[in-house]
């Protein structure tokens, strides 16, 4: 009976829908690493928990090993250790190393955690990628830009999502970067890449020993990054019917080679064992290139949505991948969606909700849940927004048209 130690930060709606995925898998043996208090494990599951570690900081490496060590005395041999968060990967698999754990290590969570090294290995391996390199001061950055031409994209070196992401078009732009302090340095780099003009795609990809075994993909509508820069603009994630011969499907070499490239020699040990989510670029004349690529289950709604769309629980098939080096794959029922409510104007709080009713009648059937924003509710500081709906339908079309019928309906205003 395999020992699984997560990592769970906060017991929080999200992170307890894998704690409780854990928990209930069959022949498994599940510890918790979290800042929060034993007492915060949902009541229903405390039964399930056989060790709990509190620390204060579940991504400092060090501290994460007291706990690890502390559970594989007290419980038993920890044969898998697991995290859904970004932040998580890299100290995770410091510990990894450190305690002798199956899983991925240091090598291969550096490839996929910084963003440059990333771009570098997948251009060794001649998988398409985008002109990109490491800044290390002003000068650097604006010989980079010389180079390439404007637009350009300057992000942290080991960033989340498209979070302190800034597309600079201007000389003038690149000024007001730095007059904000967002300037490079030697103990803090960007990276800073050429931009790309093309429609932005997900590949999320379950490998078992390195082998792909099934793979999902979705299209944002717009992208993170023009959500991050228009923060009154509601977009969407849409995850199609289709899953043969679309220009997803003409996309899996790729992503062969990609994961490939980043995984290396430890492809075929348990470090190739993983739900990947790789945002890619396709351009208008047909041709792809990988953006970025997060060794972890997907974030922005996409969970849910291939739960949807495949009729499963996405959540307890990873854990039983994490656990057992093992997956069943999913057919593809229906097209999934999920719009995210975000509101316009100043002000930090919400002080109108118009169109809901509407909203909602206009979507009818296809809507499957919609958590709705309400007066007085704070700002969000994400791109998720205040509120969000998923929908579902059996075409593509129909997927699309209920997630339009809900944001060209919804108003959220701040105040």
């Amino acid at each position: 009976m395999p020992h699984v130690v997560f990592i769970a930060p906060r017991f929080l709606e999200n992170t307890n829908r894998y704690v409780r995925a854990f928990a209930l898998l069959e022949g498994v043996t599940l510890s918790l690493v979290s800042a929060d208090p034993e007492s915060a494990i949902p009541e229903s599951l405390r039964a399930k928990v056989a060790g709990h570690y509190r620390i204060d900081n579940c991504v400092d490496a060090s501290a994460l090993a007291v706990a690890v060590r502390a559970l594989a005395d007290g419980v038993g041999r920890v044969d898998r250790l697991a995290g859904a968060l970004e932040q998580l990967q890299m100290p995770m698999a410091e510990v990894r190393d450190a305690l002798g754990i199956e899983g991925i290590g240091s090598e291969v969570a550096r490839n996929f955690r910084d963003k440059d090294r990333m771009k570098d290995v997948l251009r060794a391996a001649g998988v398409p990628v985008a002109r990109s390199g490491l800044a290390t001061s002003m000068t650097a950055l604006r010989m980079f830009i010389e180079r390439v031409g404007l637009p350009v994209i300057v992000k942290p070196q080991a960033g989340v999502g498209a979070r302190a992401t800034y597309r600079i078009t201007s000389a003038a732009e690149l000024d007001a970067l730095a007059a904000q302090g967002v300037v490079p340095t030697e103990s803090k780099p960007l990276q800073v890449e050429e931009f790309v003009h093309a429609r932005e795609h997900t590949c999320e990809t379950v490998t078992i020993r390195g082998k792909a075994v099934w793979r999902s993909g979705t299209r944002y509508f717009p992208t993170p990054l023009e959500a991050l820069e228009s923060p009154w603009m509601q977009y969407c994630v849409l995850l199609p019917r289709e899953d043969e011969n679309t220009e997803h499907t003409k996309f899996h070499p790729v992503n062969d080679a990609a994961l490939t490239a980043l995984f290396g020699a430890s492809a075929s040990t348990a470090a190739g064992t993983a739900l990947t989510h790789m945002e890619w670029f396709l351009r208008d004349d047909g041709t792809a290139l990988v953006n970025e690529v997060g060794v972890r289950p997907p974030g922005v709604g996409i969970m849910p949505l291939m739960s949807i769309a495949h009729e499963a629980d996405l959540w307890e098939d990873w854990a039983e991948l994490v656990s057992f080096d093992r997956f069943t794959p999913k057919a593809r029922k229906w097209a999934a969606g999920a719009a995210f409510l975000r509101g316009h104007g100043g002000g930090d709080h919400i002080v109108a909700v118009e169109g809901l009713e509407e909203a909602v009648a206009a979507a009818g059937d296809a809507l499957v849940e919609i958590r709705t924003p309400k007066v007085g509710m704070a700002r969000a500081e994400g791109y998720e927004g205040e509120g969000w709906a998923t929908v579902r339908s059996a075409t593509t079309d129909g997927a699309k048209q209920a997630l339009l019928a809900l944001i060209d309906r919804v108003r959220i205003h701040y105040g």
